[in-house]
C-alpha cells in the first residue's frame, strides 16, 4: 500500500512525466502505441499471390517479412490461373520468338527492354518454382517438361500442371512460406491506406517515402499501424469492377487505388483484358475456360455451328485475346445469341479428363459433357495490363514503395497481354525487386517517428450498409455497359459523369461510418473505375484491348504513348 501511495503521490505532482515513462516502457516491451497497435517489420508485403509469396521467400534471407492479406492466404487471383507460365523450355523455341510474340500482342506499347528481361530469365524462374516444390506436367517418360501452346504464341512454350497451374504454384509457395521462420503471414488484415514520411513528420522536406500502411484487423475492427523499411504491393487486379469477370471476389483494385492516393502515377488502365471464354451458365459467373483448350485444337463456333474466328484473324481461334473477344462480341450482336460455343468434341473423353480434369469436372457439374457437347462461353473481364507505373524491378515513384505483378504497369504487356505471361511477370518482378533492394538494404530504416493514430467515426448504421451493395452493383453494371469490350466517347463521358457522383457518395460513407472492409473495397473500386474511364478518354485511338468506335484505328504517329493520371484528378 505504501508503494502504491508513493506512485500516486508522484503522479499527482508530475503526471505528464509518469505517463511518458509508462508510454516508453509499453512501446519498448510491446512495440505498440497505447492507442494504436504498431507492428514493425523489414518488409511489409500486401497480398498473398505469387508475386508476394515469391518476394517473401527470396527477401527472407535479408530480413523479417510480414505478409498481410485481407482474406485467407489462399484467396488470390493466382489460384484461379489455369493455363500456365510462358517460358522458352524447348530446343525448337527461342527467346527472340517469345519476345516477338509478346511485342506483337502488346500492339506497340510494350517496353522491349522489360520484355527481354522477363523472357530471358523465365527458365530460371521455372527452376526456382520447382525448387520450392511446384509440380509441373512432364512427358510420359518423365524426361521433358510438357509444354502446351496458347493464343498468339509461335511455339509450345506454356509450362503447366494439368489445367490448374495457378493453384499448384500457390499451394507450394504458401507451404514454403509457412515453414520459414523469417516470414509471418497475417490473415484477415486489410490495408486501408499507405503511410508516407510526411504524415509522421510534417516538417520532413525530403522526397516522398512510404513507411508502411494503416491496416484494418477484420477480426475486431481495430486499425493498426504497420511500419516497414520497404512496402511491397502485390494486391492483384481489379476484375470485380466489371459485372462479369474471371477474377476472385477480392480483385478490387486495392493496390492501384492506394498507390494513387499516396501520389504514385497510374497508367494505361483502359487496357483491361477481357478473356474470350468464361463459362456461360445461370449458376456460374466467373469460371474460366482456359485458352489451353484452344491451344489443344478447340474451335469457337457460333449459334449456327459455324467456325467464325477465321474471318477475324489468320490465327482463327488462337488469335490474340483482344481480337477473339471482339470477334465473339460481334457474333453475339449479329445473331442476338447470349453466347458462343467452344467445341472440343474431336478429342477422346479420356484425353479431356486427363488433360483438363478441373474444367471437365466443373462442366459436368453444370450438365455439360465436353466430349460430346459444346461449351457455352462469353468474354469477361480478366487481366489488368495497366496499373501503378514502375520499372522492371517494381520501383514506383514513391521511395520504398514497390509494386509487383498485376497491380504494376511495367511495359511488359503493353496494350494487350500475351497468354501466360502474367505468372511469369510475378516471378520475374519478385526476383528483380529483391535484387534491387539488396543494393539499398544498408540504408533502409524503419521510421523513427510514428504517424498519427487512425481516427474515424466509431458508429455504424446497419440499415445503410445495404446501400453499399447497391452502389457496388451500379459501378459494375456501368463499367460493363459503357467501358466494356467496345466503347464510344458518349458512353465513356456518361460513365465519367456518373462516377463523379458515385465518388462523392462513397466519400460521404467513408467519412461518416465506422471503417468496414465493404466500404474500403467500394472506395477502391470506385476510384479504380473512375481512373479507368479517364485513361480511356485520354486515348484518342483504338489500340490492343481498348477499342473506341469513334477512333477505330491506331494512331501510328504516336506509337508507344502511355496514358498517365496523377493524384488530384479525383
Amino acid at each position: 500500500m505504501q508503494a502504491l501511495a508513493a506512485i500516486i503521490g508522484i503522479y499527482l505532482k508530475n503526471p505528464s512525466k509518469v505517463f511518458a515513462k509508462l508510454r516508453k516502457k509499453w512501446k519498448k516491451n510491446h512495440l505498440e502505441d497505447p492507442m494504436s497497435t504498431v507492428v514493425k517489420t523489414d518488409f511489409l508485403v500486401v497480398g498473398s499471390g505469387l508475386a508476394g509469396l515469391a518476394f517473401a521467400l527470396e527477401a527472407s534471407q535479408q530480413g523479417q517479412v510480414t505478409i498481410i492479406t485481407k482474406d485467407k492466404a489462399p484467396s488470390a487471383n493466382t489460384t484461379w490461373a489455369q493455363g500456365g507460365i510462358a517460358a522458352v523450355m524447348s530446343d525448337e523455341d527461342n527467346y527472340e520468338s517469345h519476345i516477338a510474340d509478346t511485342l506483337r500482342a502488346g500492339a506497340g506499347l510494350c517496353n522491349e527492354a522489360v520484355v527481354r528481361n522477363f523472357v530471358e530469365q523465365a527458365p530460371e524462374r521455372i527452376k526456382d518454382l520447382m525448387n520450392w516444390g511446384v509440380r509441373f506436367d512432364f512427358s510420359k517418360d518423365g524426361k521433358k517438361i510438357d509444354l502446351t501452346r496458347e493464343g498468339a504464341h509461335s511455339f509450345r512454350r506454356v509450362v503447366h500442371f494439368e489445367d490448374n497451374t495457378g493453384r499448384e504454384v500457390h499451394r507450394a509457395l504458401l507451404a514454403k512460406c509457412r515453414e520459414n521462420s523469417n516470414i509471418e503471414i497475417i490473415e484477415d488484415h486489410f490495408a486501408i491506406d499507405l503511410i508516407v514520411n510526411k504524415q509522421a513528420d510534417p516538417s520532413d522536406m525530403s522526397a516522398t517515402r512510404c513507411i508502411g500502411a494503416y491496416v484494418l484487423d477484420r477480426n475486431n475492427s481495430e486499425v493498426k499501424i504497420f511500419l516497414a523499411k520497404s512496402t511491397i504491393l502485390s494486391t492483384g487486379g481489379a476484375g470485380k469492377a466489371y459485372l462479369y469477370t474471371s477474377n476472385w471476389s477480392g480483385a478490387t483494385g486495392d493496390g492501384v487505388a492506394m498507390a494513387f492516393r499516396a501520389g504514385a502515377r497510374i497508367g494505361n488502365l483502359e487496357f483491361m483484358q477481357f478473356h474470350p471464354t468464361v463459362l456461360f451458365h445461370k449458376d456460374s459467373r466467373n469460371f474460366l475456360i482456359s485458352e489451353a483448350l484452344r491451344g489443344e485444337g478447340g474451335q469457337l463456333i457460333n449459334a449456327q455451328g459455324e467456325r467464325f474466328m477465321d474471318k477475324y484473324h489468320e490465327l482463327g481461334s488462337l488469335a490474340p485475346r483482344d481480337i477473339v473477344a471482339r470477334g465473339i462480341d460481334a457474333e453475339m450482336k449479329l445473331s442476338g445469341a447470349p453466347c458462343v460455343f467452344l467445341d472440343m468434341r474431336k478429342h477422346e473423353r479420356s484425353y479431356l479428363q486427363t488433360r483438363f480434369p478441373v474444367i471437365f469436372q466443373r462442366c459436368l457439374e453444370y450438365g455439360i459433357d465436353m466430349s460430346n457437347a459444346v461449351i457455352p462461353v462469353v468474354p469477361a473481364a480478366h487481366y489488368l495490363c495497366g496499373g501503378v507505373i514502375t520499372d522492371k524491378n517494381g520501383q514506383s515513384d514513391i521511395q520504398s514503395l514497390w509494386v509487383l505483378g498485376e497491380s504494376a504497369c511495367t511495359g511488359l504487356h503493353g496494350a494487350n497481354r500475351l497468354a501466360s505471361n502474367s505468372l511469369l511477370e510475378c516471378a520475374a518482378m519478385a526476383h528483380n525487386c529483391v535484387n534491387e533492394i539488396k543494393k539499398q538494404y544498408a540504408d533502409l530504416k524503419i521510421s523513427a517517428k510514428l504517424p498519427p493514430d487512425w481516427k474515424y467515426p466509431s458508429e455504424s448504421n446497419a440499415d445503410e450498409m445495404i446501400v453499399i451493395t447497391h452502389m457496388w452493383d451500379e459501378i459494375r453494371t456501368l463499367m460493363w455497359n459503357y467501358v466494356g469490350i467496345v466503347r464510344s466517347n458518349k458512353r465513356l463521358e456518361r460513365a465519367s459523369h456518373r462516377l463523379q457522383n458515385i465518388l462523392s457518395e462513397v466519400k460521404e460513407y467513408y467519412s461518416h461510418f465506422k471503417i468496414h472492409s465493404d466500404i474500403i473495397e467500394l472506395r477502391n473500386i470506385a476510384i479504380f473505375a473512375h481512373l479507368t474511364i479517364e485513361c480511356a478518354l485520354l486515348r484518342k485511338e483504338s489500340r490492343g484491348i481498348h477499342y473506341n468506335i469513334d477512333y477505330p484505328t491506331a494512331k501510328e504517329s504516336e506509337p508507344g504513348k502511355d496514358t498517365v493520371v496523377l493524384r488530384g484528378l479525383v
